[in-house]
């Protein structure tokens, strides 16, 4: 993927970037020709030259610099419902690896790795896509993967590219599944971590308890990309007792299904990776996803609820401008 990018991604931009500005020439032209005033092409070359170059280097940079940056962002969760044995347990939440993205870096991915444990966290919870397109992406990095630790262990769920709906290799979509079950097979076998599919898991502190749910991907709208809704909430919720903490690859899934079904006070979330792009305070991302990045609350009718969005670590295309990749650090604390 990243060789493709090296060598495409500058072409086509280019390509792009040329046809739109000589088209909007070639209209101003025929204006010109049709209402008798004078326009020069020459603003008009530099104009697209001046694109051209612009755009290569913040390609560049996106692609030897932005995708390695890393922030680690800490957000002090406090709620009336967090029991006082977890008052100060540390979460850290992190999503989209993409593991392809680092077949070029393998020392960034080590990087952070070791960054996730210098958080010394209580649970590390890991909201979906591991992969891109396959198991075989994540192989090399097995042994670097097993070193992330925490007390309580590696929480995760699969996202939508884990369903590997991208290849098309699969003669049929028994093979498709059977390829995922693989794949989980190795997330919770050779990897070690408690993959949940529409379950939970209990962590017990003295009379107090943790309940971390987990659903397969469930993307709830049109995101203009082929993706999948085999999350079941209702399962996932089964015998769920203390305070709730939901692990759900897409967004979308909070707003069409948790708020309005549930009192569950925590959503962590991923998918989006803020689209990989932010420039001046915007980015694609706002188009498509109402909550896209960092952390969000509203007050209803369960009271207060919070879906947290983390942007990555990996990439789908292999370029970060102005997203740095993201740990999150979530402290639970109680309210008195």
């Amino acid at each position: 993927m990243s060789l493709k990018f090296v060598l495409l991604a500058p072409i086509l931009l280019a390509l792009i970037l040329l046809l739109s500005v000589h088209l909007l020439w070639g209209v101003t032209w025929l204006l010109s020709k049709c209402f008798h005033f004078s326009v020069s092409y020459t603003p008009w070359k530099w104009t697209a030259i001046g694109l051209v170059v612009v755009s290569w280097v913040i390609l560049a940079y996106g692609y030897f610099f932005g995708r390695f940056r890393l922030d680690v962002n800490r957000v002090e969760f406090s709620h009336a419902e967090v029991p006082a044995a977890f008052d100060g347990y540390r979460i850290v939440h992190i999503s989209d690896l993409h593991l392809s993205t680092f077949n070029d870096r393998p020392k960034a991915l080590e990087r952070f790795v070791d960054s996730v444990n210098a958080q010394h966290p209580d649970l590390i919870c890991f909201t979906g896509d591991l992969v891109t397109i396959g198991k075989e992406e994540a192989e090399p990095f097995t042994s670097v993967l097993k070193n992330m630790k925490a007390k309580d262990g590696v929480m995760a769920v699969l996202g939508n590219h884990d369903f590997l709906i991208y290849r098309r290799d699969f003669a049929n979509n028994v093979a498709r599944m059977r390829a995922v079950e693989e794949l989980a097979k190795y997330m919770r076998e050779e990897l070690g971590w408690q993959l949940l599919r529409n379950e939970n898991r209990l962590i017990v502190r003295e009379q107090d308890t943790l309940c971390v749910l987990g659903v397969d991907n469930h993307s709830c709208s049109n995101q203009g990309f082929h993706s999948v809704a085999y999350g079941v909430l209702s399962k996932a919720r089964y015998g769920a007792t203390g305070f709730q903490v939901l692990l759900t690859h897409d967004p979308t899934h909070w707003r069409a299904e948790v708020l309005p079904q549930t009192d569950i006070p925590l959503t962590l979330s991923g998918h989006t990776h803020d689209a990989q792009i932010n420039l001046f305070g915007w980015t694609p991302a706002s188009r498509m996803f109402p909550e896209h990045a960092g952390l969000y609350s509203v007050e209803g009718e369960h009271g207060v609820q919070s879906l947290y969005v983390n942007v990555g670590l990996g990439c789908t295309f292999p370029a970060r401008v102005g997203v740095d990749a993201e740990i999150t650090v979530i402290e639970l604390k109680g309210v008195d």
